[in-house]
């Protein structure tokens, strides 16, 4: 006889106690309340000044500010090949404001493509400089000579920068410095021989160069506001100079933005199933839960007033190897006082924390509410996975000075609207339809503003997968 039909033969017991299927029946489950993965620490909503907008709309004053072009040019790819938008010229100061839509088309036409591989200089200190280089994909670095003779890196070109743009209005314009290819790059060059070839056969891009020329130079400090003309150090009856502080004409306005959703219960669950949980109560504590969310997400990410979209490209800086290294958040700092909190995804802590580990590093860490962050510096680093990871698996470190006293970013809110449950929330009640299901509005209103644009800065282009 096989084994199982010895199995099969045997006799089963008979049943001497009641089963915990049938049980269960009889019994009251202890159940926790329901769970959401969606839940994240949500750092930003939490150490962010709110400052309360009674208006609906926050307006950053300003001093006077002259626009420089230091923007990013934008490039259309078709295959292999890269064209510049036309109108994306103007972002070079001998071209801003000038809005003759041929001659930018034309100009736009005449830059030529090419690849540069790794190491290749694309420009000498001290040669003659005679075309501006438009950086379509890639990194750059620029290249100059340290006090005692030693090379030294001055700074890091990616991608939409454009650099020798001086050399289209000055006949001896120079490299001020080298310009080497770091990675494999695709670079557009337009020539000041085509731009004065074309300004001969166009009387608008011909008026508009002899204007630059004509127009005086305006007296700005090293952040291009208007300059505060001051005396200091004068003896005896020397006159001292007159002033005033201009303002900006068209200030920023920053509106509450809004996040909504519709919840639907039905009243025969808020009647029936109300015991030991309240379904409706769950059902508002998750749905909020998803807006708070959600909230974080267009604080970093929202075009209008996202944080990585309204960072000043002057305070957009690029990892000198890649890597978020050490000497990266050290230049991070430097652009600005009394930074009070770094933002970066899970994936580039940990590959900071690599590199910080390959030199013996151990970054240290602060008490944050009986949290304990990582830190440097004395800065904290908080986790915010809101940050996205791009394909290439490279991402962004946010680096900023908060509130409102310190000319920092600030959150904008307004509290006291009607039916709020948390500041600036509000769960109105909109009635019960014809198949009794009742509907309650659940609302977010928010924004954030950033007062000076040293108060945010942004390592960009950061690798997270690099393992050696």
């Amino acid at each position: 006889m096989s084994v199982g039909e010895e199995v099969q033969n045997a006799q089963v017991p008979p049943q001497q106690s009641l089963g915990t299927a049938a049980a269960r029946n009889l019994a009251t489950t202890t159940k926790s309340a329901p769970q959401m993965q969606e839940i994240t620490s949500r750092w930003l909503l939490k150490m962010l000044p709110w400052v309360q907008v009674q208006g609906g709309t926050y307006r950053v004053n300003r001093r006077l500010s002259y626009s420089v072009g230091d923007g990013r040019v934008t490039f259309v790819q078709t295959g292999d090949r890269v064209t510049v938008i036309p109108a994306e010229l103007g972002e070079l100061p001998a071209l801003r404001d000038f809005g003759d839509e041929e001659a930018l088309a034309e100009l736009a036409r005449r830059c030529e493509q090419r690849e540069i591989p790794a190491g290749q200089l694309l420009a000498t200190a001290g040669e003659a400089a005679d075309r501006v280089y438009l950086l379509a994909h890639g990194k750059v670095e620029k290249v100059g000579t340290g006090p005692y003779g030693d090379e030294t890196v001055l700074g890091v070109h990616a991608d939409g920068a454009y650099f020798g743009d001086h050399s289209l209005i000055e006949g001896d314009a120079v490299w001020e410095y080298t310009a080497r290819a770091v990675t494999a790059c695709t670079v557009l060059t337009l020539r000041r021989a085509d731009v004065l070839n074309l300004a001969e056969r166009s009387d608008s891009l011909r008026s508009h160069l002899a204007g630059l020329l004509s127009v005086p130079q305006q007296r700005t400090n090293k952040y291009g506001e208007a300059e505060i003309d001051l005396s200091a150090g004068h003896v005896g009856e020397a006159v001292v100079p007159h002033t005033y502080v201009d303002y900006d004409a068209a200030p920023r306005e920053y509106e509450l933005s809004v996040a909504q959703t519709v919840l639907k219960v039905h009243s025969r669950v808020a009647d029936l199933y109300n015991q030991p949980m309240n379904q409706t109560e769950q059902q508002l504590r998750l749905t909020v839960e998803a807006l708070r969310e959600r909230q974080e997400h267009e604080l970093i990410n929202n075009r209008e007033f996202g944080l990585l979209n309204n960072c000043d490209y002057g305070q957009r800086l690029q990892p000198h190897d890649g890597v978020p290294s050490p000497d990266d958040m050290d230049e991070l700092l430097s652009r600005r006082r009394g930074s009070k909190l770094f933002l970066a995804h899970p994936r580039a802590i940990a590959a900071f924390g690599r590199e910080c580990n390959k030199r013996g590093l151990v970054p240290e860490s602060v008490d944050i509410g009986g949290h304990h962050v990582p830190a440097w510096r004395g800065v904290p680093i908080f986790p915010c996975n809101k940050i996205p990871v791009s394909d290439a698996r490279t991402t962004s470190i946010i680096c900023m000075r908060t509130g409102e006293a310190e000319q920092g970013v600030i959150g904008l809110q307004q509290t006291g609207i009607p039916d709020e449950i948390e500041p600036s929330l509000s769960v109105r009640f909109m009635g019960i339809d014809e198949q009794a299901i009742i509907s309650y509005l659940v609302t977010a209103y928010y924004s954030a503003a950033v007062l000076v644009p040293d108060a945010l800065g942004v390592l960009e282009n950061v690798e997270v997968s690099r393992w050696r």
